[in-house]
């Protein structure tokens, strides 16, 4: 997993810039410049980690730090109380950053946490979990290496790198026929979203390739399965939660895309202790 990229290293420093403004008052009335501290990141809870590799680059731009230790990896699975990064240097960076770097760490690892929890929920079923566009704006790659610090896939990336055509996109064109016709001009593998069997045979029709099933029950995906007897691969899709996921998978599916992995991961709880050195 690539977490450096000038992307990311925009977003961190546009997220420092946002907390930091002008100046931390409270830290610079509080502290002198020239003490010197440790600081540790803590897991308050059993979580995947993701996000840790961000720690060098978040302590760089204020500067000052003299060492960071990262003790765990993205996608490790870390138990409650267990330190995950250590980092030394001037004590007014280590407070001045550490809102910065909670919230990478926590918000990352609640993504990676979930993704971890649906893959396992499918586990031995040969079903893959996919993530979504359904991102925080600007945040995307970022959101996209914690899903694959979890252990699920990465589906399109953007509208740059696949094709899928959704209802509204079926509508604009026409119909699923020159929808399709369109798209196989392109010469790219074709995904279309269908939301009834008589789309779904139309579309197997028109030579789809790739078939998301939205918002089917799972008897319904079992059911059309058995319609497609392997003329395309299968993926479902719409209000798909931990407790549905293993359902849709049982029933048959290729794919589950999830657009809760990204959209409604909770935050996880880490903290960050320090002390004088």
């Amino acid at each position: 997993m690539q977490w450096q990229h000038p992307e990311i290293s925009r977003v961190i420093r546009s997220a420092l810039e946002e907390d930091i403004g002008a100046g931390d008052v409270t830290t610079e009335a509080c502290v002198p410049a020239e003490t010197r501290g440790a600081g540790v990141f803590l897991a308050r809870q059993a979580l995947v980690l993701a996000g840790v590799e961000l720690l060098p680059e978040i302590y760089q731009v204020p500067g000052g730090i003299e060492r960071v230790q990262l003790l765990h990896h993205s996608g490790d699975e870390i138990r409650a109380d267990e330190a995950v990064a250590r980092v030394e240097g001037r004590l007014r960076t280590l407070l001045t950053a550490e809102r910065t770097a909670l919230n990478f760490l926590q918000r990352l690892s609640g993504i990676a946490t979930l993704a971890h929890r649906f893959v396992r929920a499918v586990e031995g079923t040969g079903c893959r979990v996919l993530d979504t566009r359904k991102t925080t704006p600007g945040m995307r790659r970022l959101e996209k290496l914690a899903v694959a610090a979890g252990g699920a896939s990465n589906h399109r990336f953007g509208l740059f790198d696949a094709v899928l055509i959704k209802n509204n996109h079926i509508t604009a064109a026409g119909g699923i026929r020159p929808a399709i016709e369109r798209v196989r001009a392109t010469g790219q593998p074709v995904e279309i979203e269908v939301h009834s069997r008589a789309e779904l045979e139309e579309a197997l029709d028109c030579g789809a390739d790739h078939l998301l099933l939205d918002n089917f029950s799972a008897a319904e995906v079992a059911q059309a399965v058995r319609q497609i007897g392997g003329r395309a691969r299968v993926e479902v899709s719409g209000g798909i939660t931990l407790e549905t996921v293993r359902a849709y998978a049982e029933a048959g599916a290729d794919f589950v895309s999830a657009g809760a992995l990204t959209h409604s991961a909770p935050a996880v709880d880490l903290s960050f202790r320090i002390g004088l050195c």
